[in-house]
């Protein structure tokens, strides 16, 4: 059950009920990778680190131990498409939690000396993702999907542009795309509606931030999709192991075939020991420690992709093991008793994913965020129910045909 309201700022807040005095919560902002304009790589990221460092009220030490003081937790995240500032703690101290969301996301202020210090840390952290190239490979991946597009930029940017950056240009992103009717604060917890209301209501920034003057949201750049033939692409890495991804574009959130797709990828590579290509990779031929299927939805558009590591001279015995399993989904329908046994092992894993309540509060954010939408288990239940043998073939078939699949490698 899911509690929506519209502020007059035009913050949204969605609320949900929970079973324990432990309350998650934060706020989920329509500003990521895909709003940056060209001379703003790794800006929606480098102001989600800068948040943390003081605001018109709180100095940066007082923003970090607002909720550590009370043993709660305050984090942040970006990705291509959101950036969402998370809080847990216990029920008691969720007006405690809201004050400091809304501050960090509408009053931070960005200081010239904790930017000179920040952007080295954010540099590190690009260096050290750039010694994991299981990780890098999903980013050029995408960068050659979407060419020239802000959705292909790699989400931390890059150390010359970092440095770069002042104060300024970061109060001129926070004015374009942080205000409250981008926004969503999101609750679940054993908390009544009215006492969030509450909260909203005696802080004073949401009404500052509807006052200021503020530009027209970034629209979204037209997509560019690779077309066949623009890449397979081989990197000398020098790695141990050799890294490959094969995947092709999908589908936005707002298709029903998405939905398809998550279910063939979960029969593919999902976490199930049974799957189809670690059955056919590791158990069968022992070729591969890690092999996995991933569906990456934005709003309008997707990727698809497997993943594999494995000895570089297993490299195209592996490439023919996946292309046969991904053959197999194009040529023929699944049978009613594969579906029936593939819906039953996915919605006991989704079942159990529920369990983790931060990770659920999250995802009702974003879908709220993006959609305007709620979407419970129950209701995705439903959805997984009316699929069909045809409906899986159908999406095979505009996904995984040869013709389609692209292919990077490191070695």
């Amino acid at each position: 059950m899911f509690t929506t309201y519209t502020l007059p700022c035009g913050l949204r807040l969605v609320c949900t009920p929970g079973q324990t005095d432990v309350v998650y919560l934060g706020i989920a902002i329509d500003a990521g990778t895909r709003h940056e304009l060209p001379k703003e790589s790794g800006m929606a990221h480098f102001i989600e680190h800068m948040s943390f460092k003081g605001t018109r009220r709180r100095s940066a030490r007082q923003v970090i131990s607002s909720m550590e003081s009370v043993g709660g937790e305050l984090n942040a995240f970006t990705g291509k498409e959101e950036t969402v500032y998370y809080c847990t703690c216990l029920k008691q101290h969720v007006s405690r939690a809201i004050d400091l969301l809304l501050d960090i996301a509408l009053e931070s202020t960005y200081p010239q000396e904790e930017m000179n210090r920040e952007v080295e840390v954010v540099i590190d952290e690009i260096e050290s993702y750039q010694d994991q190239p299981a990780e890098l490979i999903y980013d050029e991946f995408e960068s050659l999907i979407f060419p020239s597009h802000p959705l292909g930029r790699n989400i931390l940017g890059d150390a010359e542009t970092l440095r770069k950056y002042r104060s300024g240009d970061l109060h001129r992103f926070a004015r374009r795309l942080y205000h409250p009717d981008r926004m969503v604060l999101y609750v679940l917890g054993n908390v009544e509606p009215e006492k969030v209301l509450r909260a909203v209501g005696k802080n004073a920034a949401c009404g500052d931030a509807q006052r200021r003057t503020r530009k027209l949201p970034t629209p979204h750049a037209e997509i560019g999709i690779a077309a066949r033939g623009d890449f397979n692409v081989l990197r000398e890495k020098n790695t141990h192991q050799a890294h490959v991804v094969v995947g092709a574009p999908s589908f936005g959130g707002n298709d029903p075939r998405h939905l398809h797709l998550y279910f063939l990828s979960n029969m593919l590579g999902g976490p199930a020991m049974s799957s189809r290509l670690n059955l056919a990779l590791r158990e069968r031929n022992g070729l591969v420690y890690t092999v996995e299927s991933n569906q990456t939805t934005y709003t309008d558009t997707g990727v698809w992709s497997v993943y594999y590591g494995c000895d570089a001279k297993d490299r195209a015995r592996c490439h023919k093991l996946v292309l046969r399993e991904l053959d197999r989904l194009v040529q023929h329908p699944l049978s009613q008793h594969a579906l029936d046994a593939a819906r039953r092992q996915l919605k006991g894993q989704i079942g159990i994913s529920y369990d983790n309540f931060e990770n659920v509060a999250i995802g009702m954010a974003k879908r709220y965020l993006h959609y305007g939408t709620t979407l419970s288990r129950e209701q995705l239940f439903e959805r997984l129910d009316a699929i069909t043998p045809e409906d899986l073939l159908s999406t095979a078939q505009s996904v995984f045909s040869p013709d389609r699949l692209l292919t990077l490698e490191y070695v």
